[in-house]
């Protein structure tokens, strides 16, 4: 049935996406542009390799930990108010960044992105959720504000590879001013929101959210990137207890910060885990790809973020495809067929070997990607649905944790098993040092270290490092199959509704 006229956008509101589609480029760029500048940074600042993984970690860290809080601080003060200070901050934080002096300053301007992305991100999806009332008009609009994530991720890469090669590293950050700048002026727009009877903000709650969120995100991070440790267990046993505290809270005021009725929905919490998980497979694959294209398949890196770019476009394709195809088919039949597009991309991703064409990587890729697009949109709209108007900047941040936890997540897990394959196939020449035997635990370092050694025992080691790298994408892409077959399972049992069409 079509919507009254009344509810309908017009282009005042499209005009107010557009301007939605700044921020959620931007940090998506930023999560993966800085992957290509940390050589340079590396030569530049001289970090310990402790600093460097925290100057690249503390972001997303910080983004995941704090979206619950910043979702709800929306809900009370206003989500365009919030959108605009999270620019502001994000703007001055990547200044900091950009003309960082020592690696210590860059951490801490990272950490700031991170604080000042969590404003943002929410505040985006909450907005457009007020903006667009008609469900269809709404699908749209979330199908092209999901494609601004995969439009980020294809973007970094080639534009972190084009930047380096003409100015120096703190170029990726600055290139984020202007468009903050843009995003400021034009925040007039955009409609004010919140909740209208929002009640006192409880900062025990705030306090627990994060004592909950950020030493879970740290731990499970550290613990699936092969560094487990007494300081790791005990953030995550610090942070369960903090998460146990945090939900007694919630139900017993009348207020919450998060009104965790939202996961009653069995909608919501099939639609939640199949972010999360699509997301996971889509950020996994993404780092198994560009590492195999540059050090397996011997592509340049500008190359290597070409040959993804069609995969990416087929993310946005596929989001853009949910819109139409949800009208005709059950929406929980398509986020499926999501589901299972990406698992078949998966199974082919197992047959990648030392000597396939990259346009098997290009095939693997775009199904995954066409299938995350397709999931991602009809989840992430399901999860606006269910939630009252008030309540939309929780249900966004809600959303988005769990887009960063999958990212996290598949860069880390993946990436793991990864690296334990590639150590145990690896075979050694016998006469290397234990610097360089240390070195050659990664693919990248094997090459470093085989410039050094004579021709014969270089190309043993190059041979035998593609290969073991080649086994840890098999068995890799494998468990990203069981992966993909599980979130389709726990679709096709929890996803019920009665509502027509769902």
């Amino acid at each position: 049935m079509t919507a009254p006229a009344q509810v309908r956008a017009g282009r005042r509101e499209w005009l107010g996406l557009a301007v939605l589609m700044l921020p959620v480029l931007l940090v998506s760029v930023d999560g993966t542009v800085l992957t290509f500048a940390v050589p340079s940074i590396t030569r530049a600042l001289a970090p310990s390799g402790t600093e460097l993984l925290w100057a690249v970690d503390i972001y997303p860290l910080l983004l995941a930990g704090l979206l619950v809080t910043a979702g709800s601080l929306g809900d009370r003060f206003g989500r365009r108010r919030l959108l605009l200070l999270g620019a502001a901050g994000f703007g001055a934080a990547s200044v900091l960044a950009a003309y960082a002096p020592d690696i210590r300053w860059l951490i801490a301007a990272r950490a700031l992105q991170g604080v000042f992305g969590a404003a943002l991100m929410p505040s985006t999806l909450s907005l457009l959720r007020n903006l667009f009332l008609d469900q269809q008009q709404r699908r749209l609009a979330i199908a092209i504000w999901a494609s601004g994530f995969a439009g980020g991720a294809a973007l970094g890469p080639v534009l972190g590879g084009a930047l380096l090669e003409h100015y120096w590293w703190g170029s990726v950050f600055l290139v984020n001013v202007p468009v903050l700048a843009v995003l400021l002026a034009a925040g007039r727009l955009l409609p004010e929101s919140r909740d209208p009877a929002p009640g006192p903000l409880d900062l025990a709650s705030v306090a627990l959210s994060l004592t909950t969120m950020l030493p879970l995100v740290y731990a499970i991070k550290t613990l699936a990137g092969g560094s487990p440790g007494p300081v790791v267990a005990a953030a995550a046993v610090f942070g369960l207890g903090s998460g146990v505290a945090f939900v007694r809270r919630q139900l017993t005021r009348p207020a919450p910060l998060l009104d965790l009725r939202l996961f009653r929905d069995r909608v919501v919490t099939a639609a939640i885990s199949a972010n999360l998980l699509i997301i996971a497979a889509l950020s996994g694959l993404l780092l198994l790809t560009s590492q195999y294209l540059q050090l397996v398949l011997g592509r340049s890196p500008m190359d290597a973020g070409l040959l993804l770019v069609p995969g990416l476009l087929a993310s946005v394709a596929g989001g853009l495809a949910a819109v139409p195809l949800a009208r005709r088919f059950p929406v929980r039949g398509l986020v499926l067929t999501g589901l299972l597009l990406a698992a078949f991309g998966y199974v082919v991703a197992t047959r990648l070997g030392t000597g396939s064409s990259a346009a098997l990587v290009v095939v693997a890729f775009g199904l995954v990607a066409t299938g995350a697009g397709l999931a991602e949109t009809l989840t992430n709209d399901a999860i606006l649905t269910a939630a009252p108007p008030e309540r939309a900047g929780q249900a966004s941040a809600v959303s988005e944790t769990a887009y960063e936890l999958g990212t996290g997540l598949g860069v880390a897990v993946l990436g793991s098993v990864l690296s334990a394959v590639y150590t145990a196939h690896l075979v050694l020449p016998a006469d290397l040092d234990a610097g360089e035997r240390e070195a050659a635990g990664t693919l990248g370092g094997a090459f470093d270290v085989a410039d050094r050694l004579p021709p014969v025992a270089a190309t043993a080691l190059t041979d035998s490092a593609r290969e073991a790298f080649t086994a840890g994408m098999d068995l890799t892409a494998g468990i990203g199959v069981a992966v993909m077959l599980a979130a389709a399972a726990l679709v096709a049992l929890v996803w019920r509704t009665p509502s027509a069409g769902a």
